[in-house]
């Protein structure tokens, strides 16, 4: 249930057995509850001139009068006091008596009033107001009984204002933990994400986006083991830009990472979500595909990557080389690279003596 939802008693589970506990604990007796009664007439034809001058005395301290702050406030102020005078003196002394004084408290501690200046301030009014009993009371016994029932009241008064204190204080703290709890926790969140990032940003290939050569080795051995344990086929994929240093050379290194980024967006194009692409240097891509063997590879890398590049470089050529490991035997990572390597500069030679006019003889 929100605060919002409960009063105050029930925000500090006071109910009317505690409120008699509390009354027997600061010794209020019938006898008190009969001599407070008995003066009311007199306290409320003398309360006007009693908060003047508790409030003549109270404006003179810059610090509460800082708090107070104006007219207005002060008028409000001797309204609720005059209140609080003539209710000492009620006789009833239940739960709706209870709950005004923990409001008073819970006013107190909003408006930013400390405990010694409240104190303080209840310190001056019970003297004025034993002033003002001695002067309305011609019974000097009849005075000491009233002044000493006011007294144990105003004690009860206290106990509830400073239980309205400690118990905002209290929520203050729980609050702060919260909000310190929910900081830790999005703090923690930003770590994680930042660190994922950072992981992510040392795994990636900052101008195509693909993953760093420096985690092909490690990648594909884990590739080759999860191949060996399911007894699948694994092909890796070596790629060349043909005369990419001549494109670099005479048009320049802006429009070289263009192609780069050309042929790195068609390998994405075209990989599928469990293959793995790198760059492996300047203009080499290695493609790890699981669960796939060479003729699949080739289906899906040799013509459709050759068309998908050539649609946005129709001058630009690729050199590619297969090779299938498993589901029988299985070469180690560096095997495969080295392998996948030769073949892709087999195809390069292929391609030039193409272009040559010279036939080669396939392996």
């Amino acid at each position: 249930m929100k605060r919002t939802d409960q009063t105050l008693l029930e925000q500090m589970r006071i109910t009317e057995l505690e409120i008699e506990n509390r009354k027997a604990l600061f010794m209020i007796e019938n006898d008190d509850v009969e001599v407070l009664t008995r003066v009311k007439p007199l306290i409320e034809r003398e309360v006007e001139s009693l908060v003047r001058e508790f409030y003549e005395l109270q404006t003179s301290v810059p610090e509460i009068a800082l708090l107070i702050g104006d007219a207005d406030t002060l008028g409000r102020l001797r309204s609720a006091q005059r209140k609080y005078v003539i209710d000492l003196f009620s006789g009833f002394y239940d739960i709706e008596y209870v709950n005004n004084r923990l409001r008073i408290g819970m006013v107190h501690k909003r408006i930013g009033v400390e405990p010694k200046l409240y104190l303080a301030a209840i310190q001056q009014l019970q003297t004025l107001l034993g002033h003002l009993l001695r002067r309305i009371i011609p019974d000097p016994k009849e005075c000491r009984r009233v002044i000493r029932a006011a007294e144990k009241l105003f004690m009860f008064d206290i106990s509830l204002v400073f239980d309205t204190y400690i118990r905002s204080l209290i929520s203050e703290i729980e609050t702060s933990r919260e909000k310190s709890e929910r900081y830790a926790v999005e703090l923690e969140y930003k770590v994680q994400e930042r660190t994922e990032q950072l992981e992510i940003m040392s795994r990636t290939d900052p101008l195509t986006g693909l993953l760093n050569v420096r985690f092909l080795t490690e990648m594909l051995t884990q590739s080759l083991r999860a191949a060996q344990r399911r007894l699948e086929p694994l092909t890796l994929v070596y790629m060349d830009i043909n005369d990419f240093k001549e494109v670099n050379d005479t048009q320049g290194h802006q429009r070289g990472d263009e192609i780069l980024c050309t042929v790195a967006d068609s390998i994405k194009n075209l990989s599928r979500l469990e293959d793995q692409a790198f760059r492996y240097g300047g203009d080499e891509f290695c493609i790890i595909l699981p669960k796939c063997n060479e003729q699949q590879a080739i289906q899906l890398f040799d013509e459709r990557l050759h068309a998908h590049i050539r649609e946005q470089e129709p001058d630009l050529t690729i050199s590619l080389g297969f090779v299938q490991t498993g589901p029988d035997e299985y070469l180690t990572a560096d095997e495969l690279i080295h392998l996948a390597d030769q073949r892709m500069y087999q195809d390069k030679e292929r391609l030039k003596g193409e272009s040559d006019g010279i036939p080669v003889q396939a392996d």
